[in-house]
């Protein structure tokens, strides 16, 4: 299997479940409250290491107690810390979940007191060792830098980046990585009302998915076709909350498996609905019937 590095943040998750989501101004009974370790890059991290691949996290670890409890989720997906940068002050980012029974939809908010991974942790990496490099789509500036290193240094070794929220000046790094992947957040807060819109709106020769919620997932190849997969439906959504990042651990697993898009984006469909079917990423491939 490959060896995959995937540059971002982890956090701490508050979660809590209600029977539905809360009017503004009320107080409601939480049903049950747990905490995990969270963050995009990590949590796709922790599926692709469940399907056999060896995971890296490049990313920001602060010495304080809610760490612990981190590093503990991390070792239980035998995710390697090495090339992360470790501080004695800050605070983990931490997220307040709350997630509706009704639905299974999940609101989140979020506090951090912790710098960005930079530019300068990201050289001192030997990145002749891996077979793929994962990036959120943040810390806009070093993210550049971090992408043109690879284009000048490593120009054959893959790499994808996750677009979810609007950042001020990302696009520029839309012709960089080997493969984007796009939120349907990130597609209504610039005006598209459909993924195929945003895809079309690309410049020429780029790669990229557009996930869709109940409508399933897009995508368009270099060469300009774009094709789409419906979601898998589940008997009950139990939990959505990190399905778009098992989404991107199952396409990186099908493409670095020599899948084409197609069969690819048909497969991290698949495993995104299975993923809702779940609390959190534990024993995730129990069950799971990959057939496409």
């Amino acid at each position: 299997m490959a060896k995959i590095l995937a540059i971002g943040i982890a956090t701490l998750d508050i979660i809590n479940t209600v029977k539905s989501y809360p009017d503004e101004d009320s107080e409601v009974r939480v049903s049950s409250q747990r905490q995990s370790r969270g963050g995009n890059a990590t949590n796709t991290l922790s599926v692709l290491s469940q399907l056999g691949h060896q995971s890296h996290w490049a990313g920001i670890l602060i010495e304080e107690p809610d760490t612990q409890l981190i590093l503990n989720d991390l070792s239980f997906y035998q995710i390697d810390t090495s090339a992360c940068k470790r501080l004695t002050t800050g605070k983990m980012p931490t997220s307040y979940i709350t997630v509706s029974q009704k639905t299974g939809s999940r609101s989140i908010l979020h506090h951090r007191d912790c710098p960005e991974y930079s530019f300068d942790d990201f050289k001192a990496i030997d990145l002749s060792q891996f077979d793929w490099v994962h990036f959120e789509g943040r810390n806009v500036d070093d993210t550049r830098l971090m992408l043109q290193h690879i284009k000048t240094h490593h120009p054959d070794l893959y790499c994808s980046l996750e677009i979810e929220k609007p950042r001020a000046g990302i696009e520029p790094l839309f012709e960089l990585p080997s493969i984007l992947m796009f939120s349907q957040h990130y597609a209504n807060s610039h005006g598209f009302d459909t993924p195929d819109s945003l895809l079309k709106s690309l410049p020429a020769d780029i790669t990229a998915t557009c996930t869709w919620g109940e409508a399933g997932a897009w995508a368009i190849t270099a060469d300009g076709t774009i094709s789409h997969n419906q979601a898998f439906s589940q008997d009950k959504v139990i939990d959505t909350l990190g399905a778009g990042d098992t989404f991107n651990a199952g396409l990186i697993h099908s493409l670095i498996n020599h899948s084409d898009l197609k069969q690819a984006l048909s497969y991290a469909c698949l495993l995104a609905a299975h993923k809702c079917s779940q609390h959190g990423f534990a024993n995730l491939l129990c069950n799971f019937n990959d057939d496409v």
